[in-house]
């Protein structure tokens, strides 16, 4: 195989990213669930066609998708071995989170693509549906104890013969769903997102080759790996252990231990989870394939200037115990995934904090708290409104921490008041940062955030959250940031959760309002070498507690 020259693999890595943008943009702009079409919760990228990796994603894309979606690609090329191979104009759809997927409500699409009825590379599609069944409109139930409360999970099958959609799919799919309009909408944006894209990449293919593209391919990854071996091989070797905890499991109020030994040795690294905590009863397992995709995450955070792509774990092993909190088995529940990988990504930080102060990060917030809200409208219509929010992202080296960030899961933002209050009856009383709530340090973190929501209906309220027991970690001296708070009140008074940030089928009647305060991030450095200037300018914003600014 010829290698094109650095220019030109730099113009196809460019042309390869736009395309998996437009697609991005597509689904953007005309799903109809805001989950999607204003926070961004999906992902679209080309992946081997033999191995499923990931050879191209997008800017804008959710990374925690992209890093399962390898895996879930990888189950869709398994199936078809297994079935006598694919063809041109299917199109595959599955959210099983055992095998590939995030939890039931990540839908995903994936396409082969051939050229001259040869299979050249696969594109992939994922979002976030707004329900698909279980017991707790949204599908955030806390208090799952198996995958069957959480919705309908779906192994890998043709959604797509011959380019034609088979209605029997779409009748199930709809039929599992509080809101069946809303995921068809969803649906046709994924489903024009890959036709753009399949239509972009013939166009590509065609301006340049298939030897030119598939050498490109190979260039990316091998790129790809050789700047995550080098950035490894600049840290002392040696194996460096650092550990966190879930607040519990929704069921059982015990903390649930996330431990990581780092090992570094030349130019490879191992994680080793093996000394975490095993499965755990109610809706925070996540699967191996998850694990590993959080991984990739947080190994990106560090090491920016790698590629993002499979080749960039090529350097890497992983130790997860098969059926532990961390490589769930079916049936055990999964729907609070994000909570655990982002204690995942936060121990990842503190383990190479050790390895290397001048990268140490200090743990951001650490929870998307999860609220679903859902009723009905006086003409006896369903509606199911599910956001996650934000909070402070941990201090380090350079600079604070940004406040009201989302979290480093994802790129995805956090979804615009005036879009909620429009699209559900709702009414937003307060959306502010949280003073005090980051941790102090040189560098301190970013400040959470206060909601206050009102309903204009009778309600159901659900929330999955974590941070309520154990604070975001400071590093380097940097102190812990404030925990996470909930509450609601009713005509009997204000509530908290038994179990801190877990709660389900809290009924409110139309007025009954609820009250989020997000934790901050961690803080960097000791807090008595912070700039006197910027310490002031905390005070004049009104960032810090009453205490501390006196």
């Amino acid at each position: 195989m010829t290698m094109p020259d650095p220019v030109t693999i730099a113009i196809l890595k460019g042309r390869l990213e736009q395309i998996a943008d437009e697609m991005d943009a597509t689904l953007y702009r005309s799903a109809f669930n805001p989950i999607i079409a204003e926070a961004r919760d999906a992902c679209h990228g080309l992946y081997h066609a033999e191995t499923g990796e990931t050879l191209v994603q997008g800017t804008n894309g959710l990374p925690i998708f992209v890093g399962a979606m390898a895996f879930a690609v990888k189950a869709v090329i398994d199936k078809v071995a297994r079935e006598g191979g694919v063809r041109p104009g299917e199109t595959f759809l599955f959210n099983d989170p055992y095998d590939g997927g995030t939890h039931l409500n990540d839908i995903r699409l994936v396409r082969p693509i051939f050229r001259d009825g040869v299979l050249f590379c696969w594109m992939a599609s994922a979002g976030h549906w707004l329900d698909v069944g279980g017991n707790v409109p949204g599908g955030y139930n806390p208090r799952a104890t198996e995958s069957f409360q959480e919705g309908i999970r779906i192994p890998p099958m043709r959604l797509m013969r011959e380019g034609r959609i088979d209605p029997d799919v779409v009748a199930l799919l709809a039929a599992n769903s509080r809101v069946p309009t809303s995921n068809w909408g969803d649906l046709n944006g994924q489903i024009n997102a890959l036709d753009l894209g399949e239509r972009r990449f013939h166009a590509l293919v065609d301006e340049y080759g298939e030897a030119v593209l598939a050498a490109a391919f190979a260039s990316f990854s091998d790129r790809a790996e050789a700047l995550m071996r080098a950035a490894i091989a600049a840290l002392p070797d040696g194996t460096y252990a650092f550990e966190d905890v879930l607040d519990n499991d929704g069921i059982d109020d015990t903390p649930l231990r996330i431990v990581l030994d780092l090992t570094i040795a030349g130019d490879s690294m191992e994680l080793d989870f093996s000394r975490s905590a095993g499965a755990a009863q109610g809706p925070v397992n996540i699967s191996r394939a998850t694990t590993i995709a959080g991984c990739y995450v947080a190994l990106k955070h560090v090491f920016t200037e790698v590629p993002a792509n499979a080749g960039c774990l090529r350097p890497i092993r992983f130790r997860i115990t098969e059926g532990s909190l961390l490589g769930a088995l079916p049936p055990r529940p999964v729907a609070g995934y994000t909570e655990t990988v982002l204690r995942l990504i936060g121990v990842i930080f503190g383990a190479l904090a050790k390895a290397d102060p001048a990268r140490a990060t200090a743990a951001p917030f650490g929870t998307i708290n999860a609220l679903s809200i859902a009723g009905h409208r006086a003409d006896g219509s369903r509606w199911v409104m599910f956001s996650f929010f934000g909070g402070g992202l941990g201090g380090n080296p350079e600079s604070d921490g940004l406040n009201h960030a989302n979290n480093p899961i994802s790129t995805a933002t956090i979804p615009p008041v005036e879009i909620l209050e429009a699209a559900y009856p709702v009414m937003f009383t307060d959306w502010a940062l949280r003073p005090g709530s980051g941790g102090a340090g040189q560098h301190r973190g970013g400040l959470g955030a206060v909601y206050g929501i009102e309903v204009l209906t009778d309600a159901s309220v659900s929330l999955l959250g974590e941070r309520g027991k154990v604070a975001p970690f400071g590093v380097a001296g940097g102190e812990a940031a404030a925990l996470n708070r909930f509450t609601w009140a009713d005509e009997h008074g204000e509530h908290n959760p038994p179990m801190v940030s877990k709660i389900t089928d809290i009924q409110l009647r139309a007025g009954g309002r609820l009250r989020l305060e997000t934790p901050g991030g961690g803080g960097w450095g000791d807090p008595a070498q912070r700039d006197p200037e910027a310490a002031a300018r905390d005070r004049r914003l009104g960032y810090l507690a009453p205490e501390a600014a006196q």
